[in-house]
C-alpha cells in the first residue's frame, strides 16, 4: 500500500528496491489511539467450559488477556519493520458470545509517539484468540479465528479513520 505522503513511492522499500523501516525521525510526537477486534469460533460445549473455567490448562480468559497484553508490548519482534513504540497503555477484552458461538476479543492500544499503534492492536488481538485456541484444541481442534480487523484509529498526520 502506497504512504500518500511519499507521492507514488512504497513506505517500506529504500531508493535499491529493499526492504527499510521508514525513518520517524522527523515526525511530531502525538497520542495515538487504536481498536482492534477478531472472535474464535467454537463448539457450544467449548465455550460452557471455558466459561465455567474447567479447563485442566487454567483460566483461559485471563491468560489470553494476559497473552495479548504482552504481544501488544513484543510486536516489533514479530513484525517485521514496526517501529518499537513506548505503549502507555493496552487493554485485551475477552467477551464470550452464545450466538456464535465463541469469544469475541477487542484490544486498545494507547502511546504518545510518532507512528501508529495499529498494528500493536491487531497483535494483542491475534495473540489472544490464538492463546484461547491453543488452551481449549484438546476439547475442540474446530475452533476458527475470524474476522481480525482494525476498528479505527486515532492520531498523526492523516488524522482519524474508522471503520465503516
Amino acid at each position: 500500500m502506497k504512504n500518500p505522503e511519499r507521492k507514488g513511492e512504497l513506505s517500506h522499500l529504500n531508493s535499491a528496491g529493499e526492504a527499510s523501516m521508514v525513518d520517524v525521525g522527523g515526525k511530531a510526537l502525538t497520542d495515538r489511539v487504536a481498536r482492534a477486534r477478531g472472535s474464535i469460533s467454537m463448539r457450544p460445549e467449548t465455550l460452557a467450559a471455558i466459561r465455567a473455567n474447567t479447563l485442566k490448562k487454567g483460566d483461559v480468559l485471563a491468560v489470553a488477556r494476559v497473552a495479548g497484553i504482552l504481544a501488544a508490548k513484543r510486536t516489533p519482534d514479530l513484525i517485521p519493520l514496526c517501529h518499537p513504540i513506548p505503549l502507555t497503555d493496552v487493554q485485551v477484552e475477552l467477551s464470550p458470545d452464545e450466538s456464535l458461538p465463541g469469544i469475541i476479543a477487542e484490544a486498545t492500544a494507547r502511546a504518545t509517539w510518532k507512528t501508529g499503534v495499529e498494528m500493536e492492536a491487531l497483535t494483542a488481538v491475534t495473540v489472544s484468540l490464538l492463546t484461547i485456541y491453543d488452551m481449549a484444541k484438546s476439547l475442540d481442534r474446530e475452533m476458527e479465528l475470524n474476522d481480525i480487523s482494525l476498528l479505527q484509529k486515532s492520531g498523526g498526520k492523516l488524522g482519524d479513520w474508522s471503520r465503516g
